[in-house]
């Protein structure tokens, strides 16, 4: 069964994926509006119907901004740890009929026919987690907002078919930006956001063939570029002596529109 994956938005204003296949779908973090989600979904022939559940990473208003219209509205459930959903409650306004499912960490639940593990990250936040997903032979990880790769994300990061990886910064851009040194040293610190050479190191360390789709996620408008998250990871590649495959597809994600589906076959 083929197995569809699309970013919706991507980046500090907001962040929500959808993860589907021809009869049911998941989202996983609703941070832009809820009526956004509902049109780009729509724009590509998804009906809300087919959406079983969301799945929550963490309690920042960029991962959650959607969620109360999207609870109230369309009565869908919500999966995250017991620390988020508290959290969560602190900041959304939720119906009260709202059903938030307390997921473990680091053990298998079922979403719609999706093989669902949760893992924790280092992120500023109440608690943050990353999502190791399977549907038949292909795996999916989403691994956004992290400090750095600890020992308990990178086992799922490197399993990965198709990966969605945190790109948030450039260094030189960053140092050298507007931020006031508290923030600067908040987004460079190991409960932070990875940046363009921390994540472009660990992949070329760890890439496979196995790992068909690189998505660099969450791109700081102020402190980095698509490009230069590029050429950090085909500089670091290089270097390395890595030679892709020809197989093996790289994209960074939009942090405004929806990107182009991504299609896994077998």
């Amino acid at each position: 069964m083929d197995l569809n994956f699309c970013s919706l938005s991507s980046g500090s204003s907001g962040n929500c994926y959808y993860l589907g296949n021809e009869f049911h779908g998941i989202l996983i973090d609703a941070g832009i509006p809820g009526t956004s989600v509902r049109k780009f979904l729509e724009k590509m022939n998804i009906s809300m119907k087919t959406i079983m559940g969301i799945l929550i990473t963490h309690e920042h208003i960029d991962h959650i901004r959607g969620l109360e219209l999207l609870t109230r509205k369309f009565s869908l459930p919500v999966f995250t740890t017991r620390k988020i959903r508290s959290s969560i409650l602190q900041f959304q306004n939720l119906a009260p009929s709202a059903t938030i499912v307390e997921i473990p960490l680091k053990k298998k639940f079922n979403v719609a026919g999706f093989e669902i593990e949760a893992f924790p990250v280092c992120h500023d936040a109440t608690e943050t987690i990353g999502f190791h997903i399977s549907a038949g032979h292909k795996k999916i990880t989403i691994a956004t907002d992290l400090g750095h790769i600890c020992e308990n994300a990178a086992p799922y990061i490197k399993t990965a078919n198709l990966l969605v990886i945190e790109s948030n910064y450039d260094e030189q851009m960053l140092v050298n930006g507007q931020y006031p040194y508290f923030l600067k040293k908040r987004i460079r610190s190991d409960h932070g956001h990875l940046g363009n050479h921390q994540a472009s190191s660990f992949l070329a360390e760890n890439i496979s063939d196995n790992l068909t789709h690189i998505c660099l996620a969450h791109l700081s408008k102020n402190n980095n570029t698509p490009e230069k998250a590029l050429e950090t990871l085909y500089k670091t590649f290089s270097e390395k002596g890595i030679v892709l495959n020809g197989k093996q597809l790289i994209s960074v994600l939009d942090r405004d529109i929806p990107g182009c589906m991504i299609k896994l076959t077998g």
